[in-house]
């Protein structure tokens, strides 16, 4: 093990210890001088799970949130030099972490921020000329046909839990009185500017939007939404789509494009 690596696992080593070659200048300890960053850089990465995860973190209170990211991030050193990465792995950390199993929807609400998180960060993409996208709709036997290309924001989650309720009453002042989080509910997530955004969604619109993120013809698509949900409502999901600008590109399965 290089002198590097040393380092970096003595960082997250829950029996704390300085590694050896570690220096300090003359009449300082560096046990204790690298006991001090070692806990500044948990510290850091704990902050930066409660940015990523505020839902989570107002849910569970502080003290909780802050245990249950430490051991976190003991476990799951950085593998990545972009923060905005970090706590990928957090959901599924949190679906086996026995003393938050009194919560079974959290695992869910934390996998809905994290794609919150990515659809923040996703690249950027100009939205399809309304006039454009409107002539390409207009005609019904050409309708089937189109590919949609969407926003690298667009994310969809299914659950078995309310979390786009519950992200909507903790985030926008809604009322947590009378939810019910066992009710089973679908999310989409998209950035609408530079705002992201959650809306509760049927389970045939996020298997509609599912396939068109596979450049799936719309009408297939819509037909595999209506098997898996037969009152999903094409025209609301698309009117949601091209109303948040999360359409950007349109093209016919038989057009070819240089």
């Amino acid at each position: 093990m290089t002198m590097q690596q040393a380092f970096s696992a003595a960082l997250f080593d829950p029996q704390p210890s300085c590694p050896q070659g570690v220096i300090c200048p003359e009449g300082s300890d560096a046990a204790s001088r690298f006991s001090v960053y070692r806990n500044n850089v948990q510290s850091f990465l704990i902050n930066a799970l409660g940015s990523s995860f505020p839902v989570v973190a107002q849910w569970v209170g502080e003290a909780f949130f802050h245990g249950m990211a430490h051991v976190f991030v003991q476990k799951n050193p950085p593998d990545h030099p972009v923060m905005s990465r970090y706590g990928r792995g957090f959901p599924d950390f949190i679906q086996g972490f026995a003393p938050a199993n009194s919560l079974p929807y959290l695992a869910d609400v934390a996998r809905l921020e994290w794609l919150c998180v990515q659809a923040y960060h996703a690249a950027d993409a100009l939205p399809l000329n309304p006039h454009i996208l409107a002539r390409a709709v207009a005609t019904p036997e050409m309708l089937e046909h189109l590919r949609m290309t969407l926003h690298p924001s667009v994310a969809t989650l299914h659950s078995a839990y309310a979390v786009a309720a519950l992200w909507i009453a903790h985030t926008q002042d809604g009322q947590l009185q009378g939810l019910d989080p066992r009710h089973p509910q679908s999310a989409l997530v998209l950035r609408h500017g530079l705002n992201v955004e959650v809306f509760a969604v049927s389970s045939g619109c996020v298997a509609f939007i599912r396939l068109l993120k596979t450049r799936c013809p719309l009408g297939q698509a819509a037909d595999y939404a209506l098997q898996a949900d037969p009152e999903f409502d094409l025209s609301q999901c698309l009117a949601l789509l091209i109303s948040k600008g999360a359409i950007t590109d349109v093209q016919s399965v038989h057009e070819v494009r240089p």
